[in-house]
């Protein structure tokens, strides 16, 4: 029998084995579920020094759950390097595995400087907004607050900027 052990009012005995054991599920990897609980329990405590919380371990566990929701936001964001034993994805088509072939290269470049001259053509505020949103990472309302902005006008500029590079992208593949 394990004696409990608590810490801000948290069962540290259920945040490591059953919380812990859920997170490695859901990410996939150790280390990613360890620093997600980690996160998390500091999150707790600077929670926890303004006001106590009547029910910590509901706490912990939305904690958990927002973070997680933080880590696959920010994960989608980049792509993932091929391994040692190949490539990732059908980008890759030279024998070593890492190396795009000539042609792959050339439809690369003319897609950047597609969207290049797409992002040059829009106005300075909608070219900043669709920047901070989709290459920076900021929320919507972050930009907002950060621009003096309202969140309806984030909105427009982001879906104008959408908008014609969907109308872009839909002109290269005709």
């Amino acid at each position: 029998m394990t004696l409990p052990m608590t810490w801000h009012g948290i069962d540290l005995n259920w945040a490591y084995a059953d919380l812990l054991s859920g997170i490695r599920r859901q990410t996939g990897c150790r280390h990613r579920a360890y620093d997600v609980l980690h996160d998390a329990l500091i999150r707790l405590a600077l929670v926890n020094e303004r006001a106590p919380l009547r029910e910590p371990q509901a706490y912990l566990r939305a904690i958990v759950r927002h973070a997680l929701v933080d880590q696959f936001r920010e994960a989608s964001r980049w792509v993932e390097l091929p391994d040692e034993e190949g490539p990732v994805s059908s980008a890759f088509d030279d024998a070593s595995g890492f190396a795009p072939s000539a042609e792959r290269l050339a439809d690369l470049k003319q897609r950047l400087q597609a969207m290049q001259q797409i992002l040059d053509c829009l106005p300075p505020r909608c070219r900043e907004v669709f920047w901070l949103f989709r290459i920076e990472g900021y929320t919507y309302r972050e930009i907002a607050a950060s621009l003096g902005l309202t969140l309806r006008t984030v909105e427009r500029q982001i879906a104008r900027a959408l908008l014609d590079i969907h109308a872009v992208r839909i002109e290269l593949m005709a």
